[in-house]
């Protein structure tokens, strides 16, 4: 019955986010906001919208571990598994924004919020830093989207915005918002109740389960999007949707929801001192993949996605107390984490080399 419940919570949660993008961005529209600013800020939080409402029914629930490891579990998951997929389907042109100003400010966001969990505790005043710094960032993409709106006709910000085509009804569009809020809402409560009672069943902490089952299942509309984009050629969407819905995640889905707890939130052992650190890394990672030539490859790609597979692997093994996990342990250190950093040093020495070579060119030019 918990497994039912679970996929019926999915369902709404999924059901709820969309009619939630739908409403704000219809009225956003109708009221004349630029369809750059509403690609930026209302599409991106509406992909987190699933993360917020598990997080925040965690929170209320006295379950600060799931609140903290759905987001931890969401960033790895869409980094190396959604982007990843997405490369292997086809190599990812990656803009000059993303480059020098968000995937920047994704990774000092993760340090910031690594920095601040490493005594096991977001409290109520850090939660508090991260809502400001969400406010602060929000008005910063609106600025700066009207600016480029008033520029040119951003293409990619018309294809994020495409819901919003047309003019409907206020009446209609606040109707969206309610349903899809109550949707929101009745899917997060199955969600995490469903998730901790087969938590229970399965000897497995409510860490490993938020890292896993709620993280994979709340961000499903950050991989509809990114891979839809992705095969429709649409590929700096299919970055861009990531990397505003990693920091979102971390600003604005620990921020209200350790504010909601009114205790902050707090994190076990595990999620200190092995899973922070893994989504720390992995933010690192895509600084070289994705500077160097602007563009993720299928080689990197395929990487990507083979580090979600065993880090997923790493956390059944650990519930199971598999016999495998230490052969595991051992390729990972062994093999396959030497095979990452060759990979991150080749490709940045044939960016330095290709560079190289393009201004001795220039120069005999």
């Amino acid at each position: 019955m918990d497994y039912l419940l679970l996929i019926l919570g999915f369902v709404l949660l999924i059901s709820g986010a969309d009619g939630l993008v739908k409403g704000a961005s219809r009225l956003a529209t109708n009221f004349g906001i630029p369809s750059l600013v509403i690609g930026l800020t209302v599409v991106a939080f509406g992909t987190s919208a699933p993360e917020l409402a598990v997080s925040i029914n965690s929170a209320l629930s006295n379950k600060t571990e799931l609140a903290i490891a759905n987001v931890v579990g969401s960033n790895i998951f869409n980094v190396l598994f959604i982007l990843g997929l997405a490369a292997v389907i086809t190599p990812l042109s990656i803009s000059k924004q993303l480059i020098r100003q968000d995937v920047p400010i994704m990774v000092l966001v993760t340090g910031l919020v690594f920095y601040m969990a490493t005594d096991g505790l977001l409290s109520v005043w850090d939660c508090g830093i991260l809502v400001i710094l969400l406010l602060v960032y929000t008005v910063f993409l609106f600025v700066q989207g009207r600016q480029a709106e008033a520029r040119e006709n951003d293409t990619s910000a018309d294809e994020l915005a495409s819901i919003t085509t047309g003019r409907f009804p206020t009446w209609q569009n606040i109707l969206w918002l309610i349903v899809g809020f109550t949707f929101l809402v009745l899917g997060a409560n199955l969600l995490v109740e469903s998730a901790v009672n087969i938590a229970r069943q399965l000897g497995a902490s409510e860490a490993v389960i938020g890292l896993t089952i709620l993280a994979v299942g709340t961000s499903l509309p950050e991989v509809v999007t990114s891979i839809v984009a992705s095969v429709k050629g649409q590929r700096d969407i299919a970055v861009g949707n990531v990397v505003g819905s990693n920091t979102f995640n971390l600003l604005a889905v620990l921020g209200i929801s350790g504010l909601f707890s009114g205790q902050g939130l707090t994190g076990d052992v595990q999620l200190v001192e092995q899973d922070l650190p893994i989504m720390l890394a992995v933010a690192f990672l895509c600084l070289p993949l994705m500077f160097t030539g602007a563009v993720l490859s299928r080689l990197e790609g395929t990487l990507f996605f083979g580090l979600y597979l065993l880090y997923s692997a790493f956390l059944i093994g650990s519930v199971k107390a598999a016999s495998w996990l230490d052969p595991l342990l051992f390729v990972a250190w062994n093999v396959i984490f030497p095979i990452t950093l060759a990979v991150v040093v080749v490709t940045l020495l044939r960016d330095w080399w290709d560079k190289k070579h393009k201004k001795a060119n220039s120069q005999i030019h």
